[in-house]
């Protein structure tokens, strides 16, 4: 009988967190359990211990991870020397690609509500974080220097990809073509006539 080869400690955390997003996502951050994430992982609840200091910290560790995740995309897209019309399509294809391959993270991220005072403060510390991530990236695209408050403006985008992505996850059957040429179609076309130099002034 082969032996089963043994996995690397970075290759059993990758497991480890692997399964800790889907559990996260399925049942919330109450109703995860450290148990049920070892179970999923193929390893025993003082193995999750042996890399996680606590649920906290794997929670905190996994949110950081995909909010991380989502701003690379969005430098990767955005910050090019193509022009607008090319690079920004582009980006939000790429973030509904990464909506559609990461499920789980996208639901542990977007549609987290803990009832933990403590799980909820590294929540919301977490996207405060990712509101200052993306503000330079809307300050770069044309008609965005021109905005007064940056982080408001990216908070705007963010929150409103984000109830698109939870809307697509709830009607699956809507290709990723249509979700970005609804995006583009509510968001760029503002920034095209923000880069031609119109303002809505009250």
């Amino acid at each position: 009988m082969s032996k089963r080869k043994r996995l690397s400690a970075d290759a059993r955390r990758a497991v480890i967190e692997g399964a800790a997003t889907e559990v996260f996502a399925e049942r919330g951050y109450g109703g995860a359990s450290i148990d049920e994430i070892a179970r999923r992982s193929g390893v025993s609840a003082p193995v999750v211990y042996d890399h996680f200091a606590s649920k906290l910290d794997l929670h905190r560790r996994l949110l950081e991870r995909h909010r991380d995740e989502l701003v690379a995309v969005w430098r990767e897209h955005l910050l090019t020397d193509d022009p607008p019309e090319r690079r920004i399509p582009r980006a939000i294809d790429a973030w509904a690609r990464y909506v559609e391959t990461h499920p789980y993270a996208w639901k542990m991220l977007f549609r987290e509500t803990t009832g933990d005072p403590k799980a909820e403060a590294v929540h919301r510390e977490v996207l405060a974080g990712s509101r200052a991530m993306l503000a330079p990236l809307v300050t770069a695209q044309p008609g965005g220097e021109g905005l007064a408050d940056a982080e408001m403006a990216a908070e705007l985008i963010r929150s409103g990809l984000t109830g698109l992505a939870l809307w697509w996850q709830e009607h699956p059957d809507i290709s990723r073509k249509q979700i970005v040429a609804t995006a583009l179609n509510v968001l760029w076309v503002g920034f095209e006539r923000l880069g031609r130099g119109e303002r809505w002034e009250p």
